[in-house]
């Protein structure tokens, strides 16, 4: 099914679907067609077109306008797509090392920290290591990044760690469901566009919804108004995987061109996201409406606590997991995140 599934996005890509799609990298996103977000990434293509002077060009599609968000990488190293800017953790279902690397839940207090775990942590040659050993000589990744802190919404308040014994909350299946158990509350998975339905009817009380402009955007506060920010879970990491036969094919040149561009483009966006959602904040705390919770770090840092058995039973699914995570920790314990 797979086969047939990757088959019919050559079909629909036709012409362009050769290999090293003739210099032009198709490279598939995670905004939605028509969104801010896909603006930016837009926006951001067309910096990195003018940098590389015609020869080669770069195109981010929408989400899922080419293959199905899971068939990226088969994608990808067949040469069907140049390349994929997802969620590390889409992937979860092939192997936990996907998890662990993708979306270490509680893990990290900023997003610089955890975009400092791919570049000088050892992420980004560990995810590169990965694609090695589950697509030999088929993917190249030039980066990864995380680019938003998650918040939380609640229509009951949620001050503390005790807070969250007993508390029905969605979330999605794996180390968020596993991490929210841990503590007390009770998990329910829960596709995000019920969330403000279920809070509505008391199905659920919080979620583990999105970023703080986003879930404005859909609506929730109206019914869930008392969001935690910044969020104390979900920081996901982003990765940049091209075709290796068609990053291969570029110059040094243009090589060094396009990772220079991808630490600036997702630095930027990072900034970006955490000014509309603190600007958002201002806004509705200034309203009052809304009661906006913040976390002490002593919280946040024995939810860290509890989190971490999540982690270590992820770490034992598979011998590459268990690198990730102790790749993860070494980083973590050097950054004073953890004690040794």
């Amino acid at each position: 099914m797979k086969f047939v599934n990757v088959l019919g996005a050559a079909m629909l890509l036709g012409a362009t679907c050769s290999p090293a799609f003739a210099g032009n990298i198709v490279v598939q996103g995670t905004a939605s067609a028509g969104d801010f977000w896909q603006s930016q990434y837009e926006s951001w293509a067309g910096k990195l077109n003018t940098m590389l002077g015609g020869g080669t060009t770069l195109e981010i599609t929408p989400f899922q306008a080419v293959v199905p968000y899971r068939e990226t990488i088969d994608a990808t190293g067949a040469g069907l797509l140049g390349g994929d800017m997802s969620a590390v953790s889409y992937f979860t279902g092939r192997d936990q090392v996907f998890a662990i690397i993708g979306d270490l839940i509680a893990g990290y207090d900023t997003v610089a920290q955890a975009s400092g775990f791919c570049e000088i942590g050892g992420g980004k040659e560990l995810l590169q290591e990965v694609y090695n050993e589950i697509a030999p000589g088929q993917i190249h990744v030039v980066g990864c990044s995380a680019m938003a802190r998650e918040a939380l919404v609640s229509s009951k308040p949620i001050n503390g760690i005790d807070d969250l014994k007993g508390l029905k909350i969605r979330a999605p299946e794996g180390l968020a469901s596993q991490v929210f158990a841990l503590v007390g509350a009770s998990p329910v998975a829960l596709p995000y566009s019920e969330v403000f339905t279920a809070i509505e009817k008391g199905v659920i009380e919080a979620a583990d919804a999105s970023s703080y402009s986003n879930n404005a955007a859909s609506g929730v506060h109206k019914v869930a108004k008392y969001p935690l920010f910044p969020g104390i879970h979900s920081m996901a990491i982003h990765q940049f995987i091209v075709n290796k036969a068609q990053w291969d094919g570029l110059t040094d040149a243009e090589r060094a061109t396009i990772e220079t561009w991808y630490k600036a483009m997702t630095s930027s966006m990072a900034q970006v996201m955490d000014y509309e959602d603190r600007k958002l904040v201002a806004k509705d705390i200034e309203a009052g409406d809304l009661t906006v919770i913040n976390w002490a770090q002593e919280d946040r840092d024995k939810f860290r606590e509890f989190a971490k058995e999540a982690w270590e039973a992820a770490a034992s699914k598979s011998p590459m997991a268990r690198k990730a995570l102790d790749t993860h920790l070494a980083y973590m314990k050097t950054l004073g995140l953890l004690e040794d």
